[in-house]
């Protein structure tokens, strides 16, 4: 996990720093960082960030970063995605147990997971309940202390 989290900042720092018309590029100046990824991983990277292709004219294409109001905005889909399907958290140690409406758990686990909360490790989805893995060190109560700070109007 570290180094996924090392390789997001690595293409974010890329980005900023370089015009990046194609992931053969970007997969390029990744492996002279040290990072060694297949297609497939950088894709799934790329959509995690929310990187976008825009067009520099007759240029071509380029990648680039969501500014600030975008990320605001896929957030505010994330916290209604949550909102639309819980129905209940409960915790023992840093794992936690989210039951959601019947055919919600798959679109609120990938709201918790790329929300960025520090404390969730990753997560587990079914139909209807999420298993939450929180990092060690994090309990159940101040995850859903942080959550509700989130989304003040969820029900804990």
């Amino acid at each position: 996990m570290k180094e996924r989290a090392a390789r997001l900042r690595a293409i974010k720092k890329i980005l900023n720093t370089n015009t990046i018309k194609s992931q053969e590029l970007l997969l390029e100046k990744l492996s002279n960082n040290g990072f060694n990824v297949t297609q497939a991983t950088l894709s799934r990277d790329l959509k995690l960030l929310k990187v976008a292709k825009i067009s520099s004219g007759a240029k071509g294409y380029y990648y680039t970063l969501p500014g600030e109001d975008q990320l605001r905005e896929s957030d505010q889909s994330f916290l209604q995605d949550i909102l639309r399907g819980f129905i209940s958290l409960d915790y023992s140690g840093n794992i936690g147990v989210m039951h959601t409406m019947p055919g919600h758990a798959d679109s609120v686990a990938f709201a918790l997971d790329n929300l960025g909360l520090q404390e969730i490790l990753g997560t587990m989805a079914g139909d209807d309940t999420i298993i939450i893995v929180l990092r060690e060190g994090f309990s159940g109560k101040e995850f859903m202390k942080n959550l509700q700070k989130w989304i003040p109007e969820l029900e804990l």
